[in-house]
């Protein structure tokens, strides 16, 4: 009933299911490990969410700064806010306050 293949014929059946396999496998593990694979989408996502949380901060400073900047602008000088800076910018104080000195 089965004809006993030779050796030569058996490789030529092997061939193609044997590429197909390697190609799946290739493309699968590029799928996960390569540079635009499944771990690279997590490790930016996180990247991502790290940069947004930094940018978040940034934001707040920036506004902060610019708030104090608005105090000190010409237009709406705040005459408390210029004092503390020319305090610390020349390092003067009034003889009446108290300085507490801390390590």
């Amino acid at each position: 009933m089965f004809k006993a293949l030779g050796v030569k014929q058996n490789l030529r059946r092997a061939i193609l299911p044997g590429l197909s396999a390697a190609l799946v496998v290739y493309f699968a593990y590029h799928a996960i490990q390569g540079n635009h694979g499944f771990l690279a989408r997590a490790h930016l996502q996180q990247e991502i969410a790290t940069a947004q949380v930094t940018l978040e901060t940034l934001g707040q400073q920036r506004a902060m700064l610019e708030q104090q900047v608005n105090l000190l602008s010409t237009d709406s000088l705040d005459l408390d806010m210029l004092e503390e800076r020319v305090r610390v910018m020349l390092n003067f104080g009034h003889p009446t306050d108290v300085v507490l000195h801390l390590d």
